[in-house]
């Protein structure tokens, strides 16, 4: 078959685009081959995947024991400072790169489908940023991460129901109980017939004292027949 001229001057247009600017692997910054997308195909094999979906007692289910009640927890990948899962969300949360998000949560949720828990999710709500913030970062990360599951689980995600009500500190220097603290009675549901009676994936970024998705989950369980899972990118 025959690829017409326009197309094949496209073809052309893109390869020499690719030699002068090629787009790099954001996580080990190697340029990336024709077909691979954020990540190469070294990193996607090799980042640390925990796997934690296939297991009910995980390191995120426990992290989260006697402080809120929760159906499920995971995290794609281990958090450790200076490795290439910090460099690539540092990446999404600081330097506008929210196809970052979006393809995680894309191919994480291929993953999730396999757990019949995490299968059976109704809504996607992410970790809300307060107004302020989210007029000067331009975009909550939590929210690209939220598209990406909802398009490869099939399910809608939700960005107004759950509100953050209280601008709060960063937590990045904080101790735990000053992280709890911090974020205690910060959020409220908006329209509780939005997820009265059904299961809900929290999600957000990263996972380090899990404030923040405990305060979360708090809210959304004081609606009735709410049932709240929980997923990240990161565990730290």
């Amino acid at each position: 078959m025959k690829i017409p001229v326009l197309d094949q001057v496209q073809v052309w247009f893109d390869d020499l685009l690719w030699l002068v600017y090629p787009e790099l692997c954001v996580a080990c910054e190697k340029p990336l081959n024709t077909g691979e997308k954020c990540l190469c195909t070294s990193c996607r094999f090799r980042l640390p995947k925990t796997n934690f979906h296939l297991d009910a007692g995980n390191p995120v289910v426990k992290h989260f024991w006697g402080r809120v009640r929760i159906e499920a927890a995971a995290s794609y990948f281990l958090f450790t400072k200076g490795e290439k899962v910090q460099h690539l969300i540092h990446l999404l949360k600081y330097k506008k790169r929210k196809d970052i998000g979006v393809f995680i949560g894309d191919i994480y949720g291929y993953d999730l489908k396999k757990s019949e828990t995490f299968a059976s999710v109704d809504v996607i709500i992410p970790v809300p940023l307060h107004p302020d913030k989210l007029r000067r970062r331009g975009y909550n990360q939590s929210e690209c991460f939220a598209e990406g599951l909802s398009h490869s689980l099939k399910v809608s995600f939700d960005t107004t129901t759950l509100k953050r009500n209280t601008a709060t500190e960063t937590q990045t220097r904080k101790h735990r109980y000053e992280r709890f603290e911090n974020v205690d009675k910060v959020f409220s549901v908006t329209d509780p017939g939005q997820v009265k009676g059904k299961h809900v994936l929290l999600v957000d970024d990263v996972i380090t004292t899990g404030s923040t998705l405990v305060a979360c989950a708090e809210a959304l369980l004081e609606q009735p027949g709410t049932r709240v899972s929980i997923a990240t990118i990161a565990y730290a």
